[in-house]
């Protein structure tokens, strides 16, 4: 899946220095066990339903909040490259199958190395201006930063 790179009004894009150099960042994006401690915000917790590393593949989310509140996740792998990137998305299921998400989205997530770390970049692209904007008044850009912050202290532990 090739990225023109240049972000439109229709994207949220995060990208970060990390500590955890990106053999360590896929290790934590690529087992389940590992995603579900820093996939969403604490005090949330995530359940890895699906995860099915391979485009194509599933993989389902679910996260619960410690009101009550559940967010209910479905979707599937777009491109799978090895401490490099991944791509996913909530508009398709396992198999390539349409879906109707309550939020739209296909994230790009890119490791590259860089000193003694990594730039880790987060690219959301949505269907239209209105899910983008929608997507960032729920707290897209605090809530992708937490995890993102999440992952990287799991990650730094990792060897």
């Amino acid at each position: 899946m090739a990225s023109s790179g240049n972000a439109d009004s229709r994207d949220l894009v995060i990208t970060r220095s990390l500590r955890a150099p990106r053999q360590a960042l896929w290790r934590a994006w690529s087992e389940p066990d590992l995603l579900k401690q820093w996939w969403c915000p604490r005090p949330w917790t995530t359940e890895v339903r699906a995860f099915d590393l391979r485009p194509g593949g599933a993989f389902h989310t679910f996260m619960q909040g410690p009101d009550g509140g559940t967010s209910d996740n479905p979707g599937s792998f777009l491109e799978v490259v090895p401490q490099s990137r991944l791509a996913f998305t909530s508009m398709l299921t396992a198999g390539w199958r349409p879906h109707k998400p309550w939020m739209g989205f296909t994230a790009i997530i890119t490791m590259e190395d860089e000193g003694n770390g990594s730039r880790y970049t987060a690219h959301v692209m949505h269907p239209d201006a209105e899910t983008s904007k929608e997507h960032e008044k729920l707290g897209f850009f605090d809530g992708w930063g937490t995890v993102i912050t999440q992952l990287d202290e799991l990650a730094a532990t990792l060897r």
